[in-house]
């Protein structure tokens, strides 16, 4: 099967001037006008431009779109307000009687570059109000992206591609969510950039689950991990995580049962008593990885909406990520705090970081693994495994540990690294693969292993194959 061309971004910018039902602005902060240099250049631009301009000026800037609270530039309140600012502009100084064919549309981002001595990446938003009937509203697409580029000048040029195929893609992809992300990447690739949020909204875009769009940012290798609230609505990961104490459990929850609530309350209680957590700022994460939602082969987006949905409603927090190795949640939390972390975990997760074979891809094996994971100010809180009543029960002090690694496990267990968490024993046999096998073979009893009101919303909506 032959390739589709990808089109360059000046061939994009010369199709969207020659539309003669196309008008719009361009409003670019920071990192200079690299998007609409693509459009001048392009030519015919004299139709489909309307403005252009960029208050590099703080107080200019805050003279035509206010102030921002936190004091931030580059930020998702700023490219919305350029965004409400400038298209409402385009509405109220343009004759729609006079343009009743007109499809108007506003481009704008909000970015900063990497800093003279490197040691601030670039990053930023960017997004697009367009119109794909003069007689209906708006769509939205925004994003963050971080610009991995190591120098200023070609982060720019990154900018200048990523904006023009954001516009292009707006009007050639709308119908086709996955294609519109997809395309944004035309020309480029992860060693240009990583988009870790992104939303759209509109008439257009109704039927779009935003939280599936996360997941197609994870599962296409555009980032590593997303975030979406117990809204539904999609995250930028500095947002949720900056100077955070965040605590994170992992799991299938599939569907989540009281075992999951239990570790999650004894481990937050356990955590917040901590002399360096404080409660107010702490963070709890439900995190799902990629490699779990593909247990049964692909990824059925049905089964991760059906997680999501139960997640939400009990007021959670989610995260997806490509983080298999714990060692790599922590390294990317610590991009955003170096506040005291904390994970909760089984017996089994805390023998599979204590296998070394799990460690083989790096030189310096396990260690260099737990030279990431302990250098972080990490406590690990342990839940106790007990496969049924008359087995032993399985906790940090009897953990079978492998001889050689045996000492290593002592040092962070004597020293407070490891502890292990109060429960209740009448859950300790729940599994979730047993209540979705009841679930769907319609056995009695399921209910009783899930949390309060969790089985109302698995009946109501249908989920995890019932019919």
């Amino acid at each position: 099967m032959t390739k589709p061309v990808v089109l360059s971004p000046t061939q994009k910018a010369l199709q969207i001037n020659l539309d003669s039902t196309l008008y719009g602005t361009f409003a670019e902060i920071g990192a200079g006008q690299e998007v609409v240099r693509h459009f001048f250049r392009a030519g015919g631009a004299s139709g489909t431009i309307a403005k252009t301009m960029s208050a590099y000026d703080k107080d200019f800037s805050d003279a035509i779109y206010g102030k921002e609270i936190d004091g931030r530039y580059v930020s998702r309140s700023r490219l919305k307000k350029i965004l409400n600012q400038e298209y409402g502009l385009i509405e109220s100084r343009l004759n729609r009687k006079e343009h009743p064919n007109k499809k108007y549309f506003t481009f704008a981002n909000t970015l900063a570059t990497i800093n003279y001595s490197k040691t601030v990446k670039g990053h930023g938003w960017m997004g697009c109000r367009f119109q794909t009937d003069p007689n209906k509203g708006y769509n939205e697409v925004i994003f963050h992206v971080r610009l991995n580029d190591n120098d200023a000048k070609l982060q720019q040029e990154t900018i200048g591609v990523m904006g023009t195929n954001l516009i292009y893609g707006c009007f050639n992809y709308y119908n086709e969510p996955k294609k519109l992300i997809q395309s944004i990447y035309d020309n480029l690739s992860r060693d240009n950039i990583e988009m870790d949020m992104i939303h759209m909204e509109g008439p257009d875009f109704e039927g779009v689950d935003n939280r599936l769009l996360s997941l197609i940012l994870v599962k296409e290798n555009m980032t590593d991990a997303v975030i979406f609230g117990p809204d539904g609505k999609n995250q930028q990961p500095s947002d949720v995580l900056y100077k955070k104490n965040i605590l994170t459990i992992r799991g299938s929850f599939r569907p989540v049962t009281k075992v999951n609530i239990d570790m999650m309350e004894n481990g937050y209680n356990s955590f917040i008593k901590e002399n360096k957590v404080d409660k107010d700022n702490v963070q709890l994460l439900f995190e799902i990885t990629l490699s779990n939602l593909k247990m049964e082969g692909d990824i059925d987006e049905k089964d991760f909406l059906d997680r999501a949905d139960i997640l939400c409603s009990l007021g959670h927090t989610v995260l997806i990520s490509n983080y298999r190795k714990y060692y790599k949640l922590i390294e990317y939390f610590s991009n955003y705090t170096k506040a005291r972390m904390g994970l909760i975990i089984g017996v089994n997760n805390l023998l599979e970081i204590f296998d070394d074979k799990y460690y083989r891809n790096l030189n310096g094996g396990i260690l260099e693994a737990f030279g990431i994971l302990f250098t972080r100010d990490l406590k690990i809180y342990l839940y106790p495994y007990q496969a049924d009543a008359n087995d032993n029960l399985l906790n940090s002090k009897n953990i079978p540990i492998h001889r050689r690694l045996r000492p290593l496990y002592d040092y962070l267990l004597t020293n407070g690294r490891i502890k292990d968490l109060n429960f209740k024993p009448k859950v300790l046999q729940i599994f979730s693969r047993d209540i979705l096998e009841k679930i769907r073979k319609k056995k009695d009893g399921w209910q009783d292993g899930v949390p309060d009101g969790v089985s109302d919303i698995i009946v109501k909506k249908k989920l995890f194959g019932m019919k």
